[in-house]
Parts: C-alpha cells; structure tokens; sequence
C-alpha cells in the first residue's frame, strides 16, 4: 500500500544493492507515473573481478520504463528536499580506491563510484543528510552540502558512511564529525561493527532500525 505512494525514487549510485529492486518495483507501482532522479553515470555497467555489480538496466531502458531525470548538478526534489549530483572532493583521505570497473566509452576503467550522491534535508534546526553508501566520502558530502545549500550547520546524517576498516580514514572522519558537533548522528548500511565502536569512543551515535522514525 505505501509503494503505491510513490511518486519519485532517487537512486544513490549504481551498485546493484542499491539498484536491484528496480527489477519488481513494476509490480507494486505504475513506473510510467514515477520518476527517477540519478547521476548520469548510474547505470553504467559494472563488474568487480568477474562479478557484475551494476544496475538491473540500462540507461535506455531505464528510461522506457520511468521518467527520468539525469544530472550531475544539484535537484530541488521539494522545497527543503535537495538531490546533492555529484560531490566534489574537499580532503586528501576519502574515496581512493576503486571499486571494481566500469564500462564507459566501451573501455572497463577503475570505478570509483563518481555518481554517487546524497539527499539534503532544509530544516529550521540545520540540514540533515541522507546517504545511500557515502563511496565520495562523508566528510565530502558534508561540505558540499554546506556549500550548496549555503548552511553550515548539520542537524544530523543517517545512511552509509562505507567505514568498514579501522584505519586512518575512519580516524580522520571520525575528527571531522566531531569538530561539526553534530547532534544526530545514525551511521548504518555500510559502516562495521568496528567502525562503530571507534566513533561511539569519541561521540554519541544512534541506533537505526526498522520502523524507525525522525522528528525535527
């Protein structure tokens, strides 16, 4: 029943755990009624080793069956809701490595996730990020955030933060937020059990679940 309330799906990035549904959501909606707001890149293939890991679809196809809405720059989904495009690096530690290939121009090229993306959230107490995996890094999505919405407060971040290693970068993330002093802080998706310890140490953090609801 609430599948059939929806009227726009924002897709973080490409991987197929993000993007598989896409396969039976026809089922439960009228795609042609829906619109999909994405990175150009989505649906580019994409493999890790021998192993695809990209989209159900292609972009034409994708397109045949939704309409759709690529871009790169920033999209006002509401007025207080904004689909950030993609994040621009602003520090020397976040998405280093590739993830697996993908096939752009016909040549499988390093991948390092570029469409990946966030939602922002205008409230009156600051802006509050949605993150799908945070591949171009947390503290990156942060202070485009910032920037694009002309703000510098962030109430809070819910979502992935791909923290799966105790190592430097977990260390200088965990730095970051804790200088913005962020009141509400709910890493899921992506970041270990570890990695959550690490941050618990040096700042208060929330539990997600679900049924779970936020109130601002």
């Amino acid at each position: 029943e609430y599948l059939k309330k929806i009227t726009t799906l924002i897709l973080s990035h490409g991987h197929n755990d993000h993007t598989l549904g896409l396969k039976y959501i026809d089922k439960y909606i009228n795609t042609k009624n829906t619109l999909i707001i994405t990175h150009n890149d989505t649906f580019l293939p994409k493999k890790f080793l021998n192993e695809d890991i990209g989209a159900p679809f292609t972009k034409d196809e994708i397109s045949n069956k939704f309409k759709t809405l690529f871009s790169n720059s920033p999209v006002n989904i509401t007025k207080n809701l904004l689909y950030l495009g993609q994040i621009p690096p602003s520090n020397d530690f976040e998405n280093k490595k590739p993830i697996g290939k993908k096939l752009l121009d016909n040549v499988w090229k390093d991948d390092f996730i570029d469409e990946d993306s966030a939602l922002v959230y205008k409230s009156e107490k600051g802006l509050f990020i949605i993150t799908g995996c945070s591949h171009k890094g947390i503290c990156n999505i942060c202070e485009y955030a910032k920037k694009v919405c002309n703000n510098n407060r962030i109430y809070g971040i819910i979502g992935g933060f791909h923290l799966l290693d105790v190592n430097s970068q977990l260390f200088k993330t965990i730095e970051y937020l804790k200088k913005e002093n962020i009141p509400m802080l709910l890493p899921c998706h992506c970041v270990s059990f570890k990695a959550k310890a690490e941050m618990y140490k040096e700042m208060d953090i929330h539990e997600v679940g679900v049924g779970f609801s936020i109130k601002i």
